[in-house]
């Protein structure tokens, strides 16, 4: 896995090619060393993602969220039609990055 910190969140990559191995590792390691922090994953290298593939990211969507850290996804593949609002997909890591600089304004404003 590849992390990069940034001043207000951390993006981590996967270095293997292997979308469910990396988000169940993800699952394993997100409690233990990043569960502070608020992530952005970088599934960029995945062109061809698909929605099932996106959804073993749901779980851990879900932790981040109910501790009050952002969890964005950063992939250009799947169709954002089809993903459920609980998990966040952007086509950049910019736009991964100006979505939790807004949703920590709102944490902030308290919503």
């Amino acid at each position: 896995m590849i992390v990069t910190e940034k001043e207000n969140y951390t993006i981590l990559a996967d270095e293997e090619d292997g979308v469910k191995s990396f988000a169940s590792f993800l699952d394993f390691i997100i409690p233990k060393a990043h569960s502070d922090k608020n992530l952005v994953i970088d599934l960029l290298k995945y062109e061809k993602l698909n929605l099932e593939e996106l959804l073993y990211f749901l779980p851990i969507s879900n932790q981040q969220r109910a501790a009050q850290k952002s969890f964005v996804i950063a992939n250009k593949g799947v169709h954002i039609d089809g993903v459920p609002e609980e998990v966040m997909v952007v086509p950049t890591l910019g736009e991964a990055k100006d979505v939790i600089e807004l949703e920590e304004i709102q944490r902030d404003l308290g919503f």
